[in-house]
């Protein structure tokens, strides 16, 4: 068989057409993670994410230089954490469990996204979440107040 510039194009072609749907079938929604490169609870939660079909992407970041983006992206002081995701125009600041996320990317607030801020204990990425400390995840509106999206009591 010869293999003639016509068919490699077309070959190449077709193989370009079906990275994205195999990129689709893969998993579910996108996600980019911003986070410190020595930090393993980032990398826990990032795994969680992974285990639950989210496309995850990282890069590094860390310092002052993670903080401005937060902030320049509508999370407020009082409510960052250690990492920073985006997925679907949304927000997401720390460890939010996956059933949050997939919640407000149903729901579709009019809003900057979700938080949970510090590291409480238990929270997804921080230990054992059978038995964790109380929490809340935060909606954060875009006009930089919050409120209870769902609280997690202590177990």
């Amino acid at each position: 068989m010869i293999l003639t510039r016509r068919a490699m194009m077309a070959a190449t072609a077709s193989f370009a057409a079906s990275v994205p749907l195999a990129a689709a079938a893969q998993g579910g929604p996108a996600i980019h993670v911003l986070k410190d490169p020595n930090c393993g609870c980032c990398t826990a939660w990032i795994e969680i994410l992974r285990k639950e079909g989210f496309n995850v992407t990282t890069e590094r970041s860390f310092g002052t230089l993670l903080m401005r983006h937060k902030l320049d992206n509508g999370i407020p002081q009082n409510m960052t954490s250690c990492h920073t995701g985006e997925i679907e125009g949304y927000m997401i600041e720390g460890h939010v469990p996956v059933a949050d996320i997939r919640k407000l990317l149903s729901e579709r607030p009019d809003a900057v996204g979700l938080a949970v801020p510090g590291m409480p204990y238990g929270s997804p990425g921080m230990g054992p979440e059978d038995g964790h400390e109380a929490y809340d995840v935060f909606l954060i509106r875009k006009d930089g107040g919050t409120e209870v999206f769902t609280r997690y009591e202590a177990a």
